[in-house]
C-alpha cells in the first residue's frame, strides 16, 4: 500500500461516515479509494482497474470521465455557475431540460419539478399526491401503497415507501400512512405457473385496497423493475392487471424510473417496456450519468392543474430545494441526454440484451445457481441459501471475490447484481462474465 492510500484509508476511517455500511466494518477495514474513471473502468488509488458492473450506483450511463459531460459543466459553471429556481425565476437550462423531457417521456406527462436526489422526488411526488387530495376535497385520500422490497430512497417519507426492513429498522419506520402489497417476484420452481402467481398478486392488491378503504389511498408507487430488491422484472400480466385495479378505485400511478430511466431496459423508459402510463414519472441516475445530483417529477395535467389552481389559492407551493434544477446539473443532464441519443445508447441495451441475458442463462447449469433474471442491460443470478452460513452470506464473498479480481458487483441478498454503463461492448460483457465464472470455478470448489 502506497503512502497515499495509506492516508487516504486513514482519514476516511477518522471522520467519513458512510452511508449503506456497516460503520464499525469500515473503521476496521478502512474503505477503497477510487481516485479515477474511463469509460467502464474505475481505477484505485493503487493504480488497480476495475470493471464497474454496476455502473456506479446504476447510473453512469455514458461510463467515466466522458468529455462532453466535462465541457458541458465547465461551460455552464462560465456562465452562471449557480441559480435557482424560486419565486418565479429560471434559466436557460432548466427550462431546456424540461422540454427536453417532456418530449421523450411517455405521453400525457407536461411539468416536471427538479430535485437533487431519487429520494427527494419521491419524497416530492408523495407531497404533490397529498396537496393535489387537499385541492380536490379529498382530505381522507392520503394513504400510499408501495410494495415488500421496494427500493424508492432513504428520507424519512421515501424510507417509508422502501420495502426493504433495515431501511426500518432502528429509524421507526415505516410511517403508518404506507402500506406494502407482496412483492411480484415470480420463481419457477415455486409450483404455479406466472398467469397463476400474476393472479395472486393483483388479489393481493386488491385485497389491500379494500382492507384500508379506496377512499383513502391516494397513490400507489412501483419500479417497472425492482432494482435494489434484487432485480426482479415484473411477471407476465402484472402492470396491466395493476393499472386496471388503480383506475377503478381512483388511484394514482407513481412510476419510479430512478434506475430503469434512459435505456437501462432496452427502451427509453421502462414504461414503455412494460406499457405503464404513469400519472407521475421519477427520474434520477441515468439522467445526468450521476455525473451531477439531480432528479426530475413529471406530472400529467390532472395531477399538475389542481396542484396549480391550490397554489393560487394559498399564494404559494411551498416546497422546493435550494439546489433543484441547478444549472450546471441540468446543463450536464441535457448534454447527457444527447450522448444517449446520439449514440444510440438506448439501442446497445436493447442489442446487447440477448447476450447478456445468455451470458446469465449459461450460470444456472451449475447446482450453486438458483435462478437468473434479466431486462436490457440489469440483472442477477442468485445463489441457493447455504444454511451453514446464513442469509446473504455466500453472495456477500463471493462480491468480495469478484472485487479482488477486478469486477465491482453489488450482492443484494443472495444475489448478485449486475448493470453495466450502457456504453458496454459485447466483448466487454464476454469479459464480465469469463471474470464471473473463473470466481465460481474457484470460489465454489
Amino acid at each position: 500500500m502506497n503512502s497515499s492510500t495509506a492516508r487516504l484509508r486513514r482519514l476516511d476511517g477518522d471522520h467519513h461516515f458512510h452511508p449503506y455500511t456497516d460503520a464499525r466494518a469500515v473503521e476496521r477495514n478502512g474503505a477503497l479509494p477510487i481516485v479515477r474513471g474511463e469509460g467502464i473502468y474505475v481505477i484505485d488509488s493503487e493504480g488497480k482497474r476495475y470493471i464497474e458492473g454496476m455502473a456506479g450506483l446504476w447510473s453512469v450511463a455514458v461510463g467515466f470521465s466522458e468529455p462532453r459531460l466535462i465541457q458541458a459543466a465547465n461551460k455552464q459553471m462560465e456562465a452562471l455557475p449557480y441559480y435557482h429556481s424560486f419565486s418565479g425565476m429560471t434559466h436557460p437550462s432548466v427550462t431546456e431540460l424540461s422540454e427536453k423531457l417532456v418530449s421523450i417521456s411517455p405521453s400525457g406527462l407536461s411539468k416536471v419539478f427538479f430535485t437533487n436526489s431519487g429520494s427527494e422526488a419521491n419524497d416530492t411526488a408523495i407531497k404533490m399526491v397529498w396537496y393535489r387530495a387537499n385541492a380536490l376535497g379529498m382530505p381522507n385520500k392520503k394513504k400510499i401503497i408501495a410494495r415488500k422490497n421496494a427500493y424508492h430512497g432513504v428520507t424519512a417519507m421515501s424510507a417509508s415507501l422502501t420495502g426493504l426492513s433495515k431501511n426500518h429498522m432502528a429509524f421507526d419506520l415505516p410511517f403508518p400512512i404506507v402500506q406494502h402489497a407482496m412483492t411480484p417476484h415470480y420463481r419457477a420452481d415455486s409450483g404455479v405457473s406466472e398467469q397463476e402467481f400474476t393472479h395472486q398478486c393483483l388479489v393481493d392488491l386488491e385485497v389491500l385496497i379494500q382492507r384500508e378503504g379506496p377512499d383513502t389511498i391516494a397513490a400507489f408507487i412501483g419500479e417497472p423493475v425492482m432494482g435494489a430488491g434484487g432485480v426482479l422484472p415484473p411477471p407476465l400480466g402484472y402492470w396491466e392487471g395493476v393499472q386496471r385495479i388503480l383506475r377503478v378505485h381512483d388511484i394514482l400511478l407513481i412510476a419510479d424510473e430512478v434506475i430503469t430511466g434512459f435505456g437501462r431496459t432496452g427502451s427509453m423508459f421502462a414504461c414503455t417496456t412494460y406499457n405503464i402510463q404513469p400519472d407521475i414519472l421519477v427520474l434520477s441516475k441515468q439522467l445526468s450519468s450521476s455525473y451531477q445530483p439531480i432528479a426530475a417529477v413529471l406530472l400529467t395535467a390532472s395531477v399538475f392543474q389542481p396542484i396549480a389552481d391550490k397554489s393560487a389559492e394559498i399564494g404559494v407551493f411551498g416546497h422546493g430545494f435550494t439546489a433543484g434544477g441547478h444549472p450546471v446539473a441540468a446543463a450536464v443532464a441535457l448534454e447527457n441526454i444527447r450522448i444517449i441519443e446520439q449514440e444510440d445508447l438506448v439501442g446497445n441495451s436493447r442489442r446487447l440484451a440477448s447476450v447478456f441475458r445468455a451470458h446469465l442463462e449459461a450460470l444456472t447449469t451449475r447446482p450453486e445457481i438458483r435462478e437468473v433474471r434479466a431486462v436490457g442491460l440489469i440483472g442477477a443470478f442468485e445463489f441457493h441459501p447455504d444454511p451453514r452460513t446464513g442469509p446473504g452470506a455466500i453472495a456477500a464473498a463471493f462480491r468480495a471475490n469478484l472485487l479482488e479480481r477486478g469486477l465491482i458487483a453489488r450482492n443484494i441478498g443472495d444475489s448478485i447484481a449486475l448493470c453495466p454503463p450502457l456504453i458496454v461492448t459485447e466483448t466487454e460483457l464476454d469479459g464480465i462474465f469469463e471474470i464471473i465464472r473463473n470466481a465460481l470455478d474457484e470460489f465454489l470448489a
